[in-house]
């Protein structure tokens, strides 16, 4: 049986899978960058829990990151493109079907990337905060 943590980045992929770019986890970046762009989901930190007694659990804003990456010459559109289609999906149900009580993206910081001989890459990391509560850390 997989743990909360696992279902949780499980559903935030198959959220992310639903959308027009390639979403992959936890894979290294391919050479080509599919034309609707690519997103890679990597599990991230969970971080140090808050801990709570009397049911005992433990809280955590686990973050993992979203690499989000477009090429060719109207990448500066087809970037905010992606980015707000993230941002749709997330916001249509913020606690990913009960999984989280809340999951929130973080502003991207752009970057532009060359590659010899083809057209430049546009990339960003977006930080995905998932608030969630085991009653075990391991579990």
């Amino acid at each position: 049986m997989p743990t909360a943590r696992e279902t949780i980045l499980a559903a935030l992929h198959a959220r992310l899978s639903a959308l027009a770019a390639t979403a992959l986890r936890g894979e290294v970046l391919p050479e080509r960058i599919p034309p609707d762009g690519l997103l890679i989901l990597r599990d991230g930190e969970p971080g140090e829990p808050e801990v709570t007694l009397s049911p005992l659990r433990y809280h955590y804003q686990h973050r993992a990151e979203i690499e989000a990456v477009v090429q060719g010459a109207a990448r500066d559109v087809a970037f905010d493109t992606l980015t707000a289609s993230i941002g749709t999906a997330l916001a249509a149900d913020r606690t990913l079907g009960g999984l989280c009580y809340w999951v929130e993206a973080e502003a991207p910081r752009p970057v532009d990337l060359p590659v010899e001989g083809a057209a430049s890459l546009k990339a960003a990391v977006i930080p995905v905060v998932l608030h969630y509560s085991t009653a075990d850390p391991l579990a």
